[in-house]
């Protein structure tokens, strides 16, 4: 699984994120690809700045360990 997160301020290391979704539940993707083009869609000035190394890091897409998808039940 993987998630997407961003830093709000990129003075503030401690400032990152995870992105949620329009109904407050956190993005959760299986697939990395998947997870970067919707991080691409919602951020697309941060990460096309990211592209041409203009500035500090501010987006990322992380993989999430021992997420079960079952937990719930």
């Amino acid at each position: 699984m993987f998630k997407l997160q961003v830093q709000d301020d990129d003075s503030d290391p401690a400032s990152w994120h995870d992105v949620k979704g329009e109904d407050g539940k956190l993005l959760l993707f299986t697939e990395e690809q998947d997870a970067r083009a919707r991080l691409q869609a919602l951020f697309p000035v941060l990460v096309g700045l990211e592209k041409y190394a203009a500035g500090h890091k501010r987006t990322r897409v992380l993989r999430v360990y021992g997420h079960d998808e079952d937990e719930g039940e």
